[in-house]
């Protein structure tokens, strides 16, 4: 029985230290639900929110020589009209770009037009809702980026 315990103990451990392990909300109530008590279904959460999971997104940004300081992996900003629209979201491509691994003066500088109107385009990893909002703050004025 105490070998059991301890086999049990380590795999909890090792869940924690990947994150797999059960989560925890801080403001959730513990223990069983009182009779009657039809708020507390609300409280349980699914192993993600819906809202969390990340997807692509392609953003047209004012300023094509901001976007060309850009590469995949780096976290940026984005606003709109003075407000943060989308905070430390991730590059994951920059489309148009020339291959970075070729010596300077082999390569026509990058493209990053993304072939539309006026700046460039990039596109980002965000969770779902930022991407809503970044749709919506696109269509009412222009975005710029900062680098995190």
């Amino acid at each position: 029985m105490a070998f059991g315990l301890a086999l049990t103990a380590a795999a909890l451990a090792a869940a924690a230290a990947h994150g797999t392990g059960p989560r925890h909300d801080a403001a959730a109530p513990r223990g069983p639900a009182p009779a009657g008590d039809t708020t507390r279904a609300a409280t349980v959460r699914a192993p993600y929110d819906v809202a969390e999971v990340l997807v692509r997104v392609p953003v047209r940004i004012a300023d094509a020589a901001a976007v060309a300081l850009l590469r995949p992996g780096d976290r940026i900003d984005v606003l709109a009209s003075s407000r943060v629209v989308a905070s430390n979201a991730t590059v994951v491509a920059v489309p148009g770009r020339a291959d970075d691994s070729k010596p300077a003066g082999e390569s026509a500088p990058p493209d990053v037009s993304g072939g539309g109107g006026g700046g460039a385009l990039v596109v980002l990893a965000v969770p779902r809702r930022t991407a809503a909002a970044l749709s919506g703050a696109a269509v009412s004025s222009p975005l710029a980026v900062t680098l995190c």
